[in-house]
């Protein structure tokens, strides 16, 4: 048995529903970040920084394109014979015994039999839908520091907005003395980032007790509340660096739009705590003799003859003359053809934007069935997706397939509406 003293889980078979058509076909952690990145290059370039060799990645929901993207763990030195990085999907066991994944301490439950392989003697459970950067191991010291049983990383967040976070209320050495999931009264703005470092021991014991009673065995619901409940010692590590939960099609665009400041707050060029991803070679990029760019992220392999502006395209993304992008996210092997002009929208991989088509106009009306996912005014265009020449689509709406120009009545696909073909 080789004996490890920390091993990773990382939770990544979340559906991302809340990012609305670019999570249709691609799990959360999947989706592009930052021009070249997927999101779950943020955790993972975590681990092996932090000096973390062994990570089992929990995938569910559309897993092949993350699962491609992983590999054997290449570009995050995580191709180790003793460890390394290994996909963990829903399987079944003996018999009939064995289904999906139901709830966030369910899937680790599945997968202990992987841990004790390792023999740890913490484990660190990650979400794989976070932006940050993080020293776990520091964290681990925290931990072993306090004897604790659970050490839960939180955030301090405005206390308007606690209401929409699990938060945790502490003693004055940091202990954990009450969970509040959403309150509507908070009593603290400690956020919970949905990282936790346990020590396994502990953690085994809870997980077979609770998957005994909740079918849904969960983290935030039944497994911490229970810890605190049962006097362990759980305790919270304050983190005061960049950390988004870019869960919405708003928070998304945000964060994206902060790394083309002139000085932005999440730095992607520290090479000190670099961010790996898995790209293969690219071409260098091309800016034609016509182009205009401003404030933006190019990714390898673009080729640029139009205008860019306050915007973010991801490798091989193609902008024809005469195009106009602005204040938006184009994500790999795009081709915006001729004349075409977006503003605030979000393209997803491989689409196609026809001539003279627009994107953005129109007014900001809410989505007419989807408000809590569109109403901010940005419109998003699901993977693979082609737009014909010479539509107008408005704000707040989601596009979908190989669309045609019958599609459009009067060329026209007005705010606060789909197109899912």
């Amino acid at each position: 048995m080789n004996k490890k003293e920390m091993i990773a889980m990382l939770l990544a078979g979340g559906q991302g529903s809340r990012l609305g058509t670019l999570t249709k076909q691609i799990a959360k952690p999947a989706v592009m970040f930052g021009g070249k990145y997927r999101i779950i290059d943020f955790p993972l370039s975590n681990c092996i920084n932090s000096g973390i060799d062994t990570v089992g990645v929990l995938t569910q929901y559309e897993p092949l394109l993350l699962t491609k993207h992983i590999g054997i763990g290449i570009p995050w030195d995580l191709d180790r014979r003793n460890g390394g990085v290994t996909v963990l999907p829903p399987f079944l066991k003996t018999g009939n015994e064995g289904s999906w994944y139901s709830g966030t301490a369910n899937a680790i439950y599945h997968n202990i039999r992987y841990i004790d392989e390792y023999n740890p003697e913490y484990i660190l459970v990650l979400s794989g839908d976070h932006v940050y950067k993080m020293d776990y191991s520091a964290m681990l010291e925290e931990h072993k520091k306090n004897h604790s049983d659970a050490t839960i990383a939180v955030i301090e967040v405005p206390i308007d907005i606690a209401n929409q976070f699990g938060i945790m209320n502490t003693d004055e050495s940091g202990r954990i003395v009450e969970f509040e999931e959403k309150p509507q009264n908070p009593k603290s703005n400690l956020a919970s980032m949905g990282i936790y470092i346990f020590t396994w021991k502990v953690l085994k014991e809870a997980l077979i007790r609770d998957n005994s009673i909740h079918e849904d065995s969960d983290f935030g619901k039944h497994i911490i509340p229970e810890m605190i409940n049962g006097k362990k010692n759980v305790y919270a590590y304050r983190f005061n660096d960049y950390w988004r939960d870019i869960g919405t099609i708003d928070a998304y665009w945000k964060a994206n739009m902060e790394l083309t400041e002139t000085v932005p707050i999440f730095n992607l060029y520290d090479e000190f705590w670099k961010i790996y991803t898995n790209i293969e070679h690219q071409l260098p990029q091309y800016i034609g003799l016509e182009a205009t760019i401003e404030q933006s992220i190019i990714s390898e392999g673009c080729e640029i003859y139009g205008s860019v502006y306050n915007s973010v395209l991801g490798p091989r993304v193609i902008v024809e003359e005469g195009v106009v992008i602005k204040n938006s996210i184009i994500m790999s092997e795009t081709i915006i053809r001729k004349g075409a002009n977006l503003e605030t929208c979000i393209v997803s991989e491989k689409c196609e934007i026809g001539e003279n088509t627009c994107i953005g106009v129109g007014e900001a009306i809410p989505h007419i069935t989807k408000p809590h996912i569109y109403s901010s005014g940005i419109t998003a265009i699901s993977d693979n997706t082609v737009i014909p020449d010479n539509v107008k689509i408005g704000k707040n709406c989601e596009v979908s397939g190989y669309t045609l120009q019958t599609h459009y009545e009067d060329g026209k696909l007005e705010s606060g509406h789909s197109l899912i073909i």
